[in-house]
């Protein structure tokens, strides 16, 4: 597939002249890790205001680093989203736009998603090219087994985990993988859509007994994230860190749980799908301390080999929180102030929660309100490690980063969500005449339906209460017309908008 960039709709601003911030020496290139989890919410942690889930150790790396107030993901789903981070191009260039789901749930069928395309420059490409090792270990949703999509073919010298996404709803599968190989488990097969049977008591523990399991694939994973940096610590290394939570089903060990027993909960009987859960709220609460205590143990294993200080640790989340699965999202104020969750294009559903830490070069409790998006981890890991990046729609915010002048800013950000069952909508995010920050969403809901939108003041109304389109039809024009020139023809006519 050949994508052409319109670059009309992603020009930059230039807020000052300063140099390039490239490291000029190749032989201390810093390490770079990036933690994703999934469908954490912006206010899912206590650096950005959660007050029932315990997070010490991302409240460490807020008070060791930097806040990032405006950073958002690549799309409200998974798939989009992480093809965004890896590719570089938003959802108007990208190959993968939207969840196209193959195959089922069974082992039998594990198929995966669409795979990406032979020759896709990567993140992970273009730092294997720079001399570095490359690692994913996690959740990938960008090639089942066997295709032309899997990690070890776009640039990964190893990989461990979920290759289908599918296989995540499930925290204790049978099995993960390890580069394109099976690595078994030591669980029984779990259907993860499955309800409670109508004729068990779902206030009795026992009744769950039989969605029960022992081998938490989360766990693998940070014992294998651990032994990758122990075993690369010599060598400038690029690990991705996917964590698959707390994305349903809501899975965790009754001894992490047993931290949250005094919420007052109601049991999730997957009347919505999903497995079902006796105590929904102290699992997810549990399934998000667990990666806390994981980026802990990042923190100490970097320490200890004493490469903390040559180390950028970047952690954000996929895309905004939802309620599947028996997610409350009102007891956890997930999304913090704003509107929308997972499959919406309100804040709520793309800001994400984000923080960067690298000692002696990010400053310490800082916070920064630039605007950024996952297609911009491309160009900032590029100019970290010295090297042009492939073709892409970011703009480094290494000098953001690093507290530095001469950081280019986006004058707009654009977004497209296409939901299986239908629904379409398109966002950008845009600065006018004033520098005032505009966001503008376009829902259509069928091609023989006209599309509506709306537009918000962010700057006034960060909360998208406040729809003002009807009062502000220039800039209404405006956002149509970024939008219709940010984005190629998709080979997928579902993901068209005409």
């Amino acid at each position: 597939m050949i994508v052409l960039l319109s670059l009309h709709a992603f020009e930059t601003l230039h807020i000052s002249s300063a140099q390039s911030i490239a490291f000029r020496n190749p032989e201390s290139k810093p390490n770079i890790i990036y933690i994703l989890a999934d469908d954490l919410g912006i206010g899912d942690i206590e650096p950005f205001g959660q007050e029932h889930t315990d997070t010490p150790y991302l409240t460490q790396m807020s008070r060791e680093g930097m806040k990032l107030m405006q950073h958002y993901s690549g799309s409200t789903v998974c798939a989009p989203s992480r093809a965004a981070l890896m590719t570089g191009l938003h959802t108007g260039h990208a190959q993968i736009r939207g969840n196209f789901e193959l195959g089922g749930y069974t082992d039998q069928d594990e198929f995966g998603q669409m795979p990406l395309n032979p020759g896709t420059q990567t993140i992970a490409t273009m730092l294997r090219a720079a001399k570095y090792r490359t690692a994913l270990i996690g959740k990938w949703g960008l090639g089942g087994p066997g295709s032309h999509g899997a990690p070890n073919k776009h640039g990964f010298d190893y990989f461990f985990g979920y290759l289908d996404q599918k296989q995540a709803h499930n925290h204790y599968p049978t099995h993960l993988w390890e580069n394109q190989e099976r690595y078994p488990l030591e669980n029984a097969f779990l259907y993860p859509h499955q309800p409670l049977p109508s004729d068990v008591d779902p206030y009795d523990g026992s009744s769950y007994e039989p969605f029960r399991r022992d081998d938490y694939a989360p766990a693998r994973m940070t014992e294998t994230a651990l032994q990758f940096i122990s075993e690369n610590h010599q060598h400038p290394f690029f690990l991705y860190l996917a964590f698959a939570m707390p994305h349903a089903s809501l899975q965790a060990p009754e001894q992490e749980m047993s931290s949250y027993s005094h919420f007052e909960e109601t049991p999730y009987t997957a009347e919505r799908n999903y497995l079902p859960q006796l105590r929904p709220r102290a699992a997810r609460a549990a399934m998000i301390s667990n990666i806390d205590r994981s980026v802990g143990r990042i923190f100490e294993r970097l320490n200890d080999l004493g490469i903390d200080e040559n180390t950028l640790v970047i952690f954000s989340s996929d895309n905004g929180p939802t309620s599947e699965g028996g997610g409350d999202m009102e007891f956890f104020n997930s999304n913090g102030q704003f509107r929308g969750y997972k499959r919406d294009l309100y804040e709520g559903g793309i800001r994400v929660p984000t923080l960067a830490r690298w000692p002696g070069k990010i400053k310490p409790g800082s916070s920064s309100n630039h605007v950024s998006a996952f297609w911009d981890i491309m160009p900032t890991l590029a100019e970290l490690a010295g090297v042009e990046p492939p073709a892409n729609d970011g703009i480094s915010f290494l000098p953001a980063l690093l507290a530095e002048d001469g950081q280019r800013i986006h004058k707009s950000l654009y977004w497209e969500f296409h939901n299986a069952n239908g629904g379409k909508s398109q966002a950008v995010r845009f600065l006018d005449t004033h520098n005032t920050n505009w966001k503008a969403i376009r829902f259509h809901a069928g091609k023989n339906s006209e599309p509506t939108i709306e537009l918000y003041d962010l700057d006034k109304d960060p909360s998208e209460i406040h729809d003002l389109a009807s009062g502000r039809p220039q800039l209404v024009t405006e956002a149509e017309d970024i939008m219709d020139r940010a984005r190629s023809r998709s080979f997928i006519d579902l993901w068209n908008f005409d």
